[in-house]
């Protein structure tokens, strides 16, 4: 063998002992690295139901300001060092984004921290975290955080969504993007052999594990209550202050039977109504990210470490199989199965679509949403045009749930034929604090049960889906 053929040799056989010593899969992404970015503190506030709730008199800003604010005082970081927030919103005007950077400074932020706003509708929140740690990762920032906010209760409205031009009009999938989420999401149901009785009972169970998480102070951890919140009771106009310290959309006694009873919203024989869909919530969430060497040179406690994250498009019309196809694609860039996945936070726009996707996707109900979903204690932000119709008529039962309209005009004798067709072509399904909420969440929860992987995922409005792993500490 020449002098050259036992390099190489001895090139392919360091090589291959090089390839053998790197962690795969699980072993792989529960390692640790200086680079890792990791999460050192998760919070969010109570979420309370949109036009009736303990926060329906708050400013998002000010939400978004006591979310920092309880940031910074239960991570001890010096806010000098935070270098960019990210914030996921929807319905603001502007995108939100002078109020939040005036948030950031009333919060105790330095002039020199940088604030964005943006909107990728349902996962807003989720991308403003992504966003973060995207950034950190490739050395444009060291420290930042990412949060999401929404309040249904004074920013939804016609505004919310623009009008389409004739161009966009023409082109008939571009059309597809403004059909309302509910219509769209009854048609997949039909079309999927979703049937009301299993949505009713994926429903049921969300808000009984719900309710049995607050019971047992599972939320706590991730809340940060609110004292002296401005609020005007929607009967009697009186003014008073209030603390807000947990979610009040989550009910007991709910069952599929009950369910049941419920009319269905967007079709005479739909399965879609008030009780198995999301519901219409105000509240916000911020999350806190550096690398492990940032944090550790800073004392900071790790909570656990971002790992990778997907976006993926779909049809329009099928918007709430994003999950599906967005959860393998992270997967697949952690070197993982979803085996090696404890924990998914999927969230729960509609019964149907999330029950769908599940199943699609083979996993372990057991494993999602184990302390409940949006279906329970909401989804910030649902639509702009479902609250208004929810006040005008009687069709859709009970009010402050996340129901939606009817598919037919002539269902909702209290509107005017041409109210209801305007808003039915503007109606969007748009949420900014979710994401931001289920990395709070998921890593409670991995801390309370000893777990380790956790998987974010939701369908987004206009037809997409994004997911992302977590690993907890």
């Amino acid at each position: 063998m020449s002098k050259a053929q036992q390099r190489l040799s001895q090139v392919q056989s360091h090589l291959a002992s090089s390839e053998a010593d790197i962690p795969r899969g699980r072993e792989s992404i529960l390692s640790k690295s200086p680079d890792d970015i990791v999460v050192t503190c998760a919070l969010r506030t109570p979420f309370t139901k949109g036009g009736k709730g303990g926060l329906k008199d708050t400013p998002a800003a000010d939400l978004l300001v006591h979310a920092f604010k309880s940031l910074l005082a239960r991570s001890k970081i010096d806010p000098f060092l935070v270098e960019d927030i990210a914030v996921g919103s929807v319905l603001p005007p502007g995108g939100g984004a002078t109020e939040f950077r005036a948030a950031a400074l009333v919060a105790g932020f330095p002039e020199s921290t940088a604030v964005k706003s943006l909107n990728r509708q349902c996962s807003s929140g989720l991308q403003a975290c992504v966003d973060v740690a995207n950034a950190i990762r490739s050395g444009m920032i060291d420290i930042g955080i990412g949060s999401g906010v929404e309040s249904m209760s004074s920013q939804y409205g016609p505004g919310a969504v623009t009008e389409f031009s004739e161009l966009l009009d023409s082109h008939p999938e571009a059309k597809n993007c403004k059909v309302p989420m509910g219509v769209l999401s009854e048609q997949m149901a039909k079309d999927r052999s979703i049937s009301r009785k299993d949505q009713d009972a994926f429903a049921a169970s969300s808000y009984q594990k719900a309710l049995k998480a607050q019971q047992e102070g599972k939320f706590d951890a991730e809340i940060a209550p609110l004292k002296n919140v401005k609020f005007v009771d929607p009967k009697t106009d009186e003014e008073r202050m209030i603390s807000v310290n947990k979610d009040d959309g989550i009910r007991d006694g709910i069952t599929a039977e009950s369910l049941g009873k419920i009319k269905p919203a967007f079709a005479r024989d739909g399965s879609i109504h008030a009780g198995n869909a999301s519901q219409i919530t105000d509240g916000a969430a911020a999350v806190l990210l550096m690398k492990r060497s940032t944090a550790e040179s800073l004392g900071q406690s790790i909570v656990g470490k971002f790992v990778s994250s997907s976006i993926v498009g779909v049809a329009p019309l099928l918007m709430g199989i994003g999950p599906w196809k967005a959860i393998p694609v992270a997967l697949e860039k952690a070197g993982i199965s979803k085996d090696d996945v404890d924990v998914f936070e999927i969230n729960e726009a509609f019964a149907s679509q999330c029950l769908w996707c599940v199943r699609e996707l083979g996993i372990d109900e057991k494993k999602v949403n184990p302390n409940g979903g949006a279906i329970a204690f909401g989804h910030p932000l649902v639509s702009k045009s479902l609250f208004l119709l929810l006040w005008t008529t009687h069709r859709a039962a009970p009010r402050d749930l996340g129901a939606a309209f009817p598919l037919n005009p002539s269902e909702l004798p209290n509107c005017s034929k041409t109210y209801i067709e305007e808003e039915m072509l503007t109606w969007e399904s748009l949420k900014g604090c979710t994401g931001a909420r289920q990395i709070a969440t998921l890593f409670y929860e991995l801390g309370r049960t000893g777990k380790k992987i956790g998987v974010t995922s939701m369908c987004v409005g206009t037809g997409m889906g994004m997911a992302a792993v977590f690993v907890k500490e």
